[in-house]
């Protein structure tokens, strides 16, 4: 086993995939920056807004005001830089670091493919994506290598099928499989659209979108990394990601799931793309085939960063299921829903009218949401019981500054789930003041009273 292990450390590539991948990586970041601040996303979402709501552990994140904007200059400047190869490392650390800053700002805005970018860039400040068809090569001909390690292409590649595979098992429930949920309220609203806006009322058409998805993430990464069947699964990926685009607003994602896809295809593919760009560019590509191969012994920091790697893709597997720990329905009490892959599952409407008591006089009254949420705020509050307690903890602040003394509140909240009726959902008796966030199970969430069978 030891032998087999260290066999496969000491194995070999060409470096074009990988530079590839860097190149349309920075690429696509850059242009998502750029897409975000032409639509004036920075100040509807990080300026105007009076309240944000902070993830767990990372309250110390919050919007920087007017630099929220040279935040986000910083993160789309080393994304140009880890494109082109230039002071790499610093680069890619410092996209790593803003991107992630801007994801933390305000969990309102949570998204599996922000995500899904924070832990790919963090995964690459520990691999060798400058040493080949980059500005740091052309400098440096002692950081050149034409060959680099297989593990540091190998690991992308891992990234992307526990992404695919994790996204495969969530969907795997009853109201995906047997009742087309949620996909039953969404396609037919796409009435509008040419040709498809008919098969779209069908219901024979929804139910093979929502066991074709279920099929296409279980199996999509195992027919990229099969030979005989890559070039199949890529034209798949491209049909599928094209098709989510059409049908729902989620942005970049499916222009970064297929650029990301393919960096299984071999290194000769990679070649004729970078070859390509080295014309359009007027680049000597050939400067860079220089046969010199980068070798690693496992010694040292070396070994320090296989530690880090092991650690980051354990947490990777086994974070995703960290929802077995709490009892009931995850997608009702959404105790372990984020950063576990689970892509579009729920439809939730909600409603949240909280009461706030003065425990000295004893008045009480109602608050007017919109006095301190953004409608896109109060509607992914209403559902989601960390931010009804973050929020019930601000109103509690709110008014005990106001004058208003031992400032207990309260929450009269329903939620429809997935076209259910809509159902009681906060204990409406229990004052959140005293409630602390946490990872314990949070008991004052009213029972979902049904049953979804799956994983």
């Amino acid at each position: 086993m030891t032998l087999n292990v260290n066999t496969y450390f000491s194995q070999t590539t060409k470096a074009a995939p990988l530079a590839a991948f860097r190149i349309f990586f920075g690429l696509m970041m850059f242009a998502s920056i750029v897409r975000f601040w032409s639509y004036g996303w920075i100040d509807k979402l990080y300026i105007q807004p009076k309240f944000f709501f902070s993830y767990y552990g990372f309250e110390f994140v919050q919007p920087l005001g007017s630099w929220t904007y040279l935040l986000f200059a910083v993160c789309g400047l080393s994304a140009l830089l880890v494109m082109v190869g230039y002071q790499y490392r610093m680069a890619i650390v410092t996209f790593f670091l803003s991107f992630t800053y801007i994801e933390l700002m305000d969990k309102t805005t949570y998204l599996n493919h922000y995500y899904f970018i924070s832990i790919l860039s963090f995964l690459m400040i520990f691999l060798p994506a400058n040493r080949y068809f980059s500005v740091d090569a052309k400098r440096n001909d002692l950081l050149a290598s034409e060959y680099i390690p297989n593990w540091s292409i190998d690991a992308i590649k891992l990234l992307l099928v526990i992404v695919y595979f994790y996204a495969g098992l969530a969907k795997l429930n009853s109201d995906w499989l047997l009742e087309g949920m949620p996909l039953k309220i969404w396609l037919p609203s796409k009435y509008d659209l040419p040709f498809l806006g008919d098969l779209l009322q069908k219901q024979w058409v929804i139910y093979a979108f929502s066991w074709g998805g279920a099929i296409y993430d279980l199996a999509i990464p195992f027919l990229l990394l099969h030979r005989p069947t890559r070039v199949f699964a890529f034209v798949l990926v491209v049909i599928f990601h094209v098709l989510t685009r059409v049908l729902f607003p989620i942005g970049m994602f499916p222009y970064i799931m297929i650029v990301s896809a393919t960096i299984f295809f071999d290194a000769n593919f990679h070649n004729q793309v970078l070859q390509r760009l080295a014309s359009w560019f007027k680049i000597n590509k050939a400067r860079f085939d220089n046969g010199k191969v980068l070798v690693q012994n496992w010694a040292g920091k070396h070994r320090l960063k296989l530690g880090l790697l092991t650690l980051f893709f354990v947490l990777q597997l086994a974070f995703p299921f960290r929802h077995l720990a709490y009892p009931g329905e995850l997608f009702w009490h959404e105790q372990g829903y984020r950063f576990s892959w689970r892509v579009m599952l729920m439809e939730k409407a909600g409603y949240a009218q909280f009461k706030v008591v003065d425990g000295v006089s004893g008045q009480q009254f109602y608050v007017d949401n919109t006095d301190f949420l953004s409608a896109f705020q109060e509607k992914q509050m209403a559902t989601q019981p960390d931010f009804i307690l973050q929020y019930a903890h601000f109103l509690k602040e709110h008014f005990e500054q106001q004058g208003h003394e031992n400032v207990e509140v309260y929450v009269e909240s329903y939620v429809a789930l997935n076209g259910r009726r809509s159902r009681p959902y906060i204990d409406p008796e229990v004052n959140l003041v005293p409630e602390e966030e946490s990872f314990k199970n949070k008991n004052w969430i009213l029972p979902f009273e049904d049953d979804i069978k799956g994983l």
